[in-house]
């Protein structure tokens, strides 16, 4: 079997305000195809994301697309800038390499957690992710969080549903709803910036009691001195992990573990192994957060998985992706022994996912179950990506 040819394709969606997908098909000389996804989609920087995947297709025309270890190897080290590269890079693997482990499911007729080594578990916790986004109906808008009621409404909401564990930002804006921006959110806070941030904790504690676990959420927008400032008030309310505080870097890292006792979420800023290592070795981070759409694949995350695993590291892989992603994380967060918790992002279930694939999986009382489809289990609709705004075949 020999890969025939590549279509690339960067995505409209109902609600471009969120993000464009980008994602690739492979096509084989049997027939088969897979789908991937490339996690740089969101923010800035999505066009050189589809540029890399485009680039990287180039490569590997007319191999053999079950050998994803030899090409994944080819497209790290033929390319000049994928060793120590950023996600750029390693999201254009990493839609190549998902689409390839696809292809090997559906050509073997076996899910693709088999072929990691088999299920672990039956069903997945997962937690309601970004609730200051809103936590409303599907495919229908949500409320973004303002008031101390909107935070504890939308916690309210996901507990009602059966979630047990939610995850919010409680410093992405002020009281009138305005975006902080990083002078804001950086350097001593003021005591009327950390009373701001403390109330809401507060609200949404006091809302869903002692029981339900919180994430709290930073999205790397503090530095490590007011990481520290906001790590202090999270310990009093129980805060089960604190994600992101700053931008990673090693040196800061340490400044703010030795400053906290709560556990660290962190990594979807960390794209391979090799930038991992250090985190694990000094006990960095207690739950890492990989993102396979920005990590290299399925194949690089697994090794990501096993490092962890030497040091008691937990797992939570980072799902801010399609529906697509969401099928890919369950079948490798099935297949390892170090899985702690699934990620259901809010825009799962905004209309920025509609009609994109053909599925859009949802969890029941908070618990996902996993795919057995082969393969993935999921594709992009052919009608969207006829109706992609970029779109390029390599041959």
């Amino acid at each position: 079997m020999k890969i025939r040819k590549i279509e690339v394709f960067h995505m409209n969606t109902a609600n471009n305000k969120m993000n464009s997908p980008i994602g690739c098909r492979i096509y084989t000389d049997t027939g088969l195809y897979g789908d991937g996804e490339a996690g740089m989609a969101y923010g800035t920087g999505g066009s050189a994301a589809y540029g890399m995947v485009c680039d990287l297709a180039e490569l590997i025309i007319g191999m053999n697309p079950l050998e994803n270890e030899v090409i994944w190897e080819k497209m790290y080290k033929s390319t000049f800038w994928g060793q120590n590269g950023g996600p750029v890079v390693f999201s254009g693997i990493a839609a190549i390499d998902v689409a390839l482990w696809d292809i090997k499911g559906k050509h073997f007729g076996v899910p693709c957690y088999t072929l990691l080594g088999g299920k672990m578990r039956e069903n997945l916790r997962c937690y309601a992710s970004q609730l200051q986004f809103g936590w409303g109906k599907i495919d229908e808008p949500q409320v973004w969080a303002t008031s101390l009621e909107d935070y504890a409404s939308n916690a309210l909401l996901a507990m009602a549903e059966g979630y047990d564990a939610i995850k919010v930002d409680f410093f992405d804006r002020d009281e009138a709803g305005k975006s902080l921006n990083s002078l804001e959110q950086t350097g001593l806070l003021s005591p009327k910036k950390l009373n701001m941030v403390e109330a809401r904790i507060k609200a949404v504690r006091d809302a869903i009691g002692p029981d339900v676990d919180i994430i709290m959420e930073n999205h790397s927008y503090p530095d490590a001195i007011s990481a520290v400032q906001l790590g202090k008030l999270a310990e009093k309310y129980n805060i089960w992990a604190f994600e992101e505080p700053n931008t990673p870097s090693v040196k800061t890292s340490e400044y703010i573990a030795k400053n906290l006792s709560i556990p660290i979420a962190n990594g979807e800023r960390i794209f391979s192994r090799w930038q991992y290592a250090p985190y694990f070795e000094k006990n960095l981070i207690q739950l890492a957060q990989p993102d396979i759409g920005n990590c290299g694949g399925i194949t690089e995350v697994k090794k990501i998985c096993d490092l962890a695993y030497i040091y008691d590291v937990a797992i939570q892989i980072h799902v801010a992706g399609s529906p697509l992603a969401t099928n890919v994380a369950l079948h490798l967060e099935a297949a390892i022994p170090n899985f702690t918790i699934h990620e259901h992002h809010v825009a799962n279930r905004m209309d920025t996912s509609k009609g994109l694939t053909k599925f859009n999986l949802q969890p029941e009382n908070g618990y996902f179950t996993v795919p057995e489809l082969p393969g993935i289990g999921n594709e992009f609709l052919q009608s969207a990506i006829d109706n992609s705004y970029e779109r390029k075949v390599i041959e």
